[in-house]
């Protein structure tokens, strides 16, 4: 096939998934090109809640991009990770905040404000049972034309590959948590 027979999309969902480390990374480095274009971004946080790098970067430029980036931290810790979980959070509290940041999420996605909205972490949320399955399918099917879509985390439900136009899986070949060694701030949050 020639160049010339390819076409251009006006909008994309994107997912990064899978078991190794990046997908956080991917997002953010997306939306560093997307404001390079001059897209209005809006970078939805569904999990982390206390204060890893990303959070500082993005409070930091959202100085300079101004109303080009809106930026939403409404996760509440992990949610069922064993040593890792938010332990004084309540699994009510985990869905309640998971809902309404899926709202923020919904009203960014489907108001034709943003070129692009990234929702970090919301295959965790998803697979966490916190929001359904046909939650994301929604957001998928119902957001605006001219907005691309960032999916991130672990554990992205197969059967919405169909309603997406790239995916990639990070793959683990070698993490030194495995070692126990704790991640490195500005590494790996």
């Amino acid at each position: 096939m020639a160049f010339e027979d390819y076409r251009t999309k006006e909008s994309v969902v994107v997912v990064y998934t899978g078991e190794g480390k990046g997908k956080t990374s991917a997002s953010v480095g997306l939306m560093a090109r997307s404001l390079g274009n001059n897209w209005r971004v809006a970078f939805i946080q569904f999990i982390k809640h206390w204060q890893v790098s990303e959070h500082v970067f993005i409070e930091d430029i959202q100085a300079l991009y101004q109303e080009k980036l809106f930026f939403y931290k409404g996760g509440k810790g992990f949610f069922n990770a064993g040593d890792l979980s938010a332990k004084d959070v309540t699994p009510e509290e985990h869905k309640l905040a998971a809902e309404m940041t899926f709202e923020t999420a919904m009203d960014c996605a489907t108001n034709g404000n943003y070129d692009l909205v990234i929702c970090d972490e919301i295959n965790n949320a998803v697979n966490d049972g916190l929001l359904k399955v046909s939650d994301l399918k929604k957001l998928i099917e119902r957001r605006s034309p001219k907005t691309s879509l960032c999916l991130t985390g672990r554990n992205f439900k197969t059967e919405l590959l169909e309603l997406v136009d790239i995916a990639t899986e990070m793959k683990k070949i070698k993490h030194h948590f495995d070692d126990k060694y704790l991640a490195n701030k500005g590494i790996d949050f």
